[in-house]
């Protein structure tokens, strides 16, 4: 099995842990490196975007998945927990809500 059907790609992406793994499993030969820093943290900020695109191609809780990963990850390599997100989304939720009501704002008379 291909990896998302893939047998090369023109420009590298930043891959879960064990998708080299999956490749060579499936007799291929992964061409990998480890990013420094600064190229992780923009490859974080691209497959953020990716995951939110693919995610609103399908709607699947897959892809949220997917983005909640990402998150985690960039929470980590940002030198933040998953608590101090969560933290921070509970006091704006407490200061400014949610978006439970659905509400819809078209601007200010």
């Amino acid at each position: 099995m291909n990896y998302k059907g893939r047998d090369t790609m023109r420009e590298g992406k930043l891959v879960r842990d064990n998708i080299p793994d999956i490749i060579r499993a499936d007799g291929k030969t992964p061409v990998t490196r480890i990013l420094n820093r600064e190229e992780y943290l923009n490859e974080l900020d691209r497959k953020l975007q990716e995951e939110v695109a693919e995610y609103q191609a399908d709607k699947s809780l897959e892809e949220l998945a997917d983005i909640l990963e990402v998150l985690s990850a960039i929470c980590k390599a940002r030198g933040y927990s998953r608590e101090d997100l969560l933290k921070v989304r509970d006091e704006k939720r407490r200061k400014r809500g949610g978006f439970e009501k659905r509400i819809y704002w078209s601007g200010n008379e």
